[in-house]
């Protein structure tokens, strides 16, 4: 009789690995609720006591999913601004890049904004972590902005950055929900251009106004 040859065993690492893919597939086909744990066991093909051993809950899974997705957003993000010189150009790809999020994984953003930012256990988390140093990365840049003349100082950037990334979640709201799309690259160039224009120092931005003379009014 030929002997019965078995599957090499997975490693921790590469098992973890594909529960996390396969619990974000079906994530974003699903939705979170619809989804359940012995469904992603099946697909990763392990039982489902054995999930258990890697992730206490669902939600945990859920957060290791998104803390997951957050480290492949930050990319080359250190290597694409060293390259730019102005703060502006800076500021508008940051923005592009985040538009770029929502637009290519618009369900995972709605898992983020529903189920995750709105829950108490959220804070203190690795994916909180994670999100704080991404959105740092915006504090930055208009902090070095304002130290080099280009932007005012009398904003704070922790309102700038709740004013971009609040009003980018508002904005696309309906297309993570699946209706209507958007051109990031018209997108990102116009929340720039409102931001840059509000963020020029006050000496460059405050203009005399100009008298008109009419019958028996000056203006």
């Amino acid at each position: 009789m030929t002997a019965r040859k078995h599957a090499p065993r997975m490693g921790r690492e590469e098992r973890t690995d594909r529960i996390l893919e396969a619990a974000r597939d079906l994530f974003r086909e699903k939705g979170f609720d619809a989804v359940s744990m012995c469904e992603i066991a099946g697909r990763v093909g392990v039982v489902e006591g054995l999930l258990y051993k890697y992730f206490a809950t669902k939600r945990a899974l859920l957060l290791a999913v998104l803390a997951h997705w957050y480290e492949d957003l930050f990319g080359d993000y250190a290597r694409e601004l060293a390259g730019l010189t102005r703060h502006r150009d800076r500021l508008h790809r940051l923005v592009w890049r985040h538009l770029r999020a929502v637009r290519d994984d618009p369900r995972l953003c709605r898992l983020m904004f529903r189920e995750v930012q709105s829950e108490r256990d959220y804070h203190g988390t690795e994916l909180h972590v994670l999100n704080r140093r991404y959105t740092q990365l915006l504090l930055d840049v208009v902090t070095a902005g304002v130290a080099a003349g280009e932007f005012r100082a009398d904003i704070p950037p922790t309102l700038l950055r709740s004013m971009i990334y609040g009003g980018i979640e508002h904005h696309c709201w309906h297309y993570i929900h699946g209706r209507g799309r958007f051109d990031i690259d018209q997108l990102a160039t116009q929340i720039t251009a409102v931001l840059c224009e509000g963020l020029a120092p006050a000496a460059a931005s405050v203009r005399k106004p100009r008298l008109v003379r009419t019958t028996g009014t000056v203006s």
